[in-house]
């Protein structure tokens, strides 16, 4: 992090007793100035008194801070957030202190900047004689390799685990030599795999002297800087090699993070499995009598593994994002800040808390949805025999074409059976709402579209469909059936741009889907097939923005609050809140602020193509989305960028949700053709 002009944060050996300066205030002293004196009320004489500073330094620092726009009559609303955040998980989840950063800004990737962030925290806390211990990561490696020397001695830095992989450039050995190298300090290394080959072995190696004295120095940790690793496939624990020979679903399904290497469910509590007797490395109760324990770790992805640390008590500092400490914070439903003095306010409208539907029985909508969807359309859809919740094409299978099956959980119509059809999908099984379909309908599809030359499965991103659809493609193997699969991940809110991997596919799933049946509609080989369908993924951008939430079929509440002045920036589809939210704006503020992120993830050059999708998520009527639709086109032609394909309405909803998602792909000729391709199905049709 570029250190900010003015007065410079003092390193722990040169601050006075009593004037340590929180995390939260991001090293600047101007800022917690001005917040003790706008927001907290403190006299100037107060504020030296608490600040360790002269009364003329402190009227210094507020003249400075005006000069420097960080105040005006009132602290700047994005600052305020950043440090209401913080204060609110210091508060609620009893830290010694929390600093949040903006969770977009610049060139540098989140990883790189929460790498910043957190060397800035290490250096204000690190003194003479230290032993560090340091895990393992993307992150972590930032951190060493953002770190300036500080003037120290006598300091150990202490691998906390043994090492990993070599394919990964962030070993438990570079972070921790990186890390010693910076802080001029001492590296102590694990001389052993992180996991070994049985518990007999890890016996006997902790005999060897050698091990034994650098467990000591472990042991001895008076401060850890550690990562928490979600469990999504491109995560720290899962490219580590860690799960290599160990089946995750079956022996670690209740784990949701891990932190050094071992597992937590979402109390924070241990989760027992294969791997236990085998990990070299320090112990979670070991990890938790550390004095210090600074956690650097961010990104939406990471919102339930970071939580389920706070909760095990595994993290006395914690460095994350906006976006990410919103998440953890409606997790635990925490009435977030800021509460700031206000001018009053003209009556609000009773908050909704009941919606109506025409629905006859909660457990019967989907089954009724999907057999009235048959007797509406039978010259496109019919039932796949034997199979429950699973239509086909009446024109599946055809001999020699790559059969096409797509799925996932009710709620999103006409999202997925309305994509079946010529050029379309030859299949769609469907779940429960917002859960994924069994692996036996998935199966029963797979063989009913098989025309002989294998079948490409297209689903969203989420751990339940992942799961099903991967046992049923082996199912499918096992029968001599070529089964490949595309996960779409389009959503840019559900993760960083460095972790694409992990994202969550949304409404960009309706330009896929077209992609990929139209290439099996041309006939192209399974692997063509599977090629271009993961490049339209790839060049798929997806933001979505609620106005109101979806409510539950069964209890046919809102699924999340929302004040009447407000709107949620990042919502999902299965009913979640997202990822911020702000004051409502204007409807050419929304799509600006959507049109900005997209742009920032797909960074196209001037006279490039892109197909747009302004889609309704459920409630929101065509009128605004053709309002929103014109901003967009508008801000697409400014930035020197062609829309030559264009849908707007009701693709991909969430049940009655009140927002819009919009999505881009960023157009190549093959993209391209494929998606003016002819097709008919119940929700899209091209000619």
């Amino acid at each position: 992090m570029a250190r900010k002009s003015g007065p410079r944060a003092q390193p722990a050996s040169e601050r006075q007793s009593g004037s340590q300066l929180p995390l939260r205030f991001g090293g600047d002293p101007l800022l917690w100035a001005a917040w003790l004196y706008y927001e907290e009320g403190m006299t100037q004489g107060d504020i030296a008194v608490a600040m360790g500073i002269s009364r003329p330094t402190v009227n210094a620092y507020l003249a400075d801070a005006r000069t420097r726009g960080i105040v005006s009559i009132e602290i700047a609303p994005e600052k305020f957030r950043q440090l209401s955040l913080a204060q609110s998980l210091k508060e609620h989840f009893g830290l010694a202190d929390c600093l949040v950063i903006p969770s977009t800004g610049g060139e540098r990737t989140l990883t790189e900047r929460l790498g910043a962030a957190g060397a800035q925290v290490l250096a204000l806390h690190a003194q003479s004689g230290d032993t560090i211990a340091v895990t393992w990561g993307r992150t972590m490696l930032a951190i060493a390799n953002a770190v300036e020397r500080v003037n120290l001695r006598d300091m150990r830095v202490v691998q906390a685990t043994g090492g990993t992989t070599a394919k990964i450039p962030w070993t438990p050995e570079a972070c921790a030599t990186r890390l010693a190298e910076a802080l001029d300090a001492r590296c102590i290394p694990l001389s052993s795999p992180a996991i070994l080959s049985s518990a007999s072995v890890r016996d006997v190696l902790f005999e060897e002297p050698v091990i034994a004295e650098q467990l000591g120095v472990l042991a001895a940790a008076n401060r850890i800087l550690l990562g928490i690793s979600s469990l999504r496939a491109e995560s720290t624990i899962h490219t580590s090699g860690f799960f290599d020979k160990v089946d995750v679903n079956e022996h670690y399904h209740a784990a949701v993070g891990s932190i050094a290497g071992r597992l937590i469910n979402a109390r924070g509590e241990p989760v027992a499995g294969p791997l236990d007797g085998r990990t070299v490395g320090i112990e979670l109760a070991a990890l938790r009598a550390i004095p210090e324990r600074i956690a650097v770790a961010g990104g939406i992805d990471k919102v339930q593994a970071i939580l389920a640390a706070l909760r095990g008590g595994y993290v006395s500092v914690l460095v994350t994002d906006v976006d990410t400490a919103w998440g953890i914070l409606r997790s635990e439903n925490v009435d977030i800040r800021p509460q700031r003095m206000e001018t009053a306010r003209a009556p609000q409208l009773p908050e909704r808390v009941h919606t109506k539907k025409f629905i006859n029985r909660p457990q019967d909508a989907v089954d009724e949805t999907l057999a009235s969807a048959l007797l509406a359309h039978p010259e496109i859809l019919a039932p796949v025999p034997g199979a429950h919740r699973a239509l086909r094409s009446v024109h599946a299978p055809r001999p020699g074409k790559v059969g096409l099956v797509i799925g996932g959980g009710a709620g999103h119509e006409p999202g997925f059976f309305g994509y079946v059809g010529q050029g379309l999908a030859d299949a769609v099984v469907v779940g429960n709402v917002f859960a994924a379909p069994p692996p036996d309908p998935i199966l029963a599809s797979t063989r009913a579209v098989d025309g002989g030359a294998g079948v490409l499965h297209i689903f969203g991103n989420f751990s339940g469909d992942v799961m099903n659809f991967e046992i049923a493609a082996e199912m499918a193997a096992a029968e001599g059936i070529a089964v490949q699969a595309v996960v779409t991940t389009d959503d840019i809110a559900s993760s960083p741009k460095e972790m694409r991997a992990t994202r969550r596919g949304v409404a960009g799933n309706v330009f896929i889907f077209k992609v990929a049946g139209a290439a099996c509609e041309r006939m192209m080989p399974l692997d063509a097939c599977v090629a271009v369908a993961r490049r339209a993924n790839e060049r798929t951008f997806t933001m979505g923005l609620a106005l109101e939430p979806g409510a539950s079929i069964e209890t046919r509440r809102p699924t999340f609050q929302l004040g009447p002045d407000e709107m949620e920036i990042g919502v999902g589809v299965h009913g979640e809140p997202g990822i911020a939210r702000a004051a409502i704006g204007t409807a050419d503020q929304a799509a600006d602020l959507v049109i900005d992120r997209l742009l920032d993830e797909m960074m196209p050059k001037e006279g490039d193509r892109v197909a747009l999708l302004v889609n309704s998520l459920g409630a929101t009527p065509d009128m605004e989305l053709y309002i929103l639709n014109g901003r967009i086109r508008k801000r697409l032609k400014a930035h020197g960028l062609q829309v030559t394909r264009s849908l707007v309405g009701r693709y991909y909803t969430s049940l009655d949700m009140a927002g819009v998602s919009i999505s881009l792909m960023h157009l190549d000729d093959e993209l391209a053709d494929l998606l003016d391709a002819p097709c008919s199905s119940v929700a899209l049709s091209r000619r």
